[in-house]
């Protein structure tokens, strides 16, 4: 009996056809792109190779930059890398070509663009404006100050100065103080001949005191030659004409209205004396020059 053969009836299962190779999976022959397989899935997710390229690039440079950390070597880096920006930027016309001061005197000016330390074409986007501001407010003349950039190419620095108060003379040296007793080492005295001459120890702090004081009293003030400081305790006005005002430690205005009323009843700043002592609060006393014989105790209230 011939043997049965099984499957008999049924029509041939015909061989199934091999798949193409994936192009994800393949990494020879042309049709393989090229680069890692994190490039590949970037691809996957609809991202470009030179995109994804340039962020891996991108992370590389970053972990370089961290790996030079140590030892000032990564800020060394940057610093580098941020002045080249900088200087290309320069060639593009972002440089310094003018420099504008405002609410500086004439003579503070030379000593303020020096202070500076500004030079023609530097990079403008390379200034540290904080450090420019602090080195012009190291200047003498100059009280507060700010610093704008304007691009492309200007820088405006816009300065408040100090109040020159006085020409503080002492121990052999004259220098010019402010209001607030400040010694402005760039300010030459021999320029400000209309300031008061104020002499002796502690007189530079005093001065704001008692000038502001005289200087509201035109008759009092155009007779003075000096204000001289006794004891760093008090003043003593010195005359052009040689005669002298004892101003007492405490109560100094006081004293200079009791001065106004002599001089309003008997014009004493014009007839001229030896000594008018204000130091007493209750009496003037009044010593006339050596052609009269006695001095004279003047009565507070005339």
């Amino acid at each position: 009996m011939p043997a049965a053969v099984r499957g008999a009836g049924r029509q041939a299962v015909k061989p199934r056809a091999k798949r193409p190779p994936s192009p994800v999976k393949s990494a020879r022959g042309p049709a393989a792109a090229p680069g890692p397989s994190k490039l590949h899935a970037a691809q996957g997710v609809g991202l470009s190779p030179v995109v994804a390229l340039s962020g891996t690039a991108a992370i590389i440079v970053a972990g370089v930059i961290i790996a030079l950390a140590t030892g000032n070597r990564g800020a060394n880096l940057a610093a580098a890398m941020s002045a080249g920006f900088d200087n290309r930027l320069a060639q593009m016309g972002f440089k310094v070509a003018a420099v504008h001061l405002q609410g500086a005197s004439k003579a503070a000016q030379a000593d303020i663009l020096a202070a500076t330390g500004l030079r023609q074409d530097q990079p403008i986007f390379g200034l540290d404006l904080d450090a420019v501001r602090a080195n012009v407010e190291h200047v003498g003349w100059v009280k507060h100050a700010k610093v704008i950039r304007l691009l492309p190419d200007t820088l405006v620095i816009a300065v408040e100065e100090r109040r020159m108060l006085a020409v503080w003379q002492h121990e052999g040296h004259t220098q010019v103080v402010d209001a607030e007793g400040n010694v402005v080492p760039e300010a030459d005295p021999g320029r400000f001949p209309g300031l008061p001459l104020v002499v002796g120890v502690g007189a530079d702090k005093a001065a704001a005191g008692i000038v502001p004081s005289i200087a509201s009293r035109p008759r009092l003030a155009q007779r003075i030659d000096a204000l001289v400081r006794v004891d760093d305790r008090r003043w003593d006005l010195r005359l052009k004409d040689g005669g002298l005002i004892q101003l007492p430690a405490t109560g100094e205005e006081a004293a200079l209205i009791r001065l106004d009323q002599l001089d309003d009843k008997s014009r004493i700043l014009e007839l001229g004396f030896a000594r008018v002592d204000l130091r007493d609060p209750e009496m003037v006393a009044v010593r006339p020059r050596a052609s009269t014989s006695a001095p004279a105790l003047v009565a507070d209230g005339v």
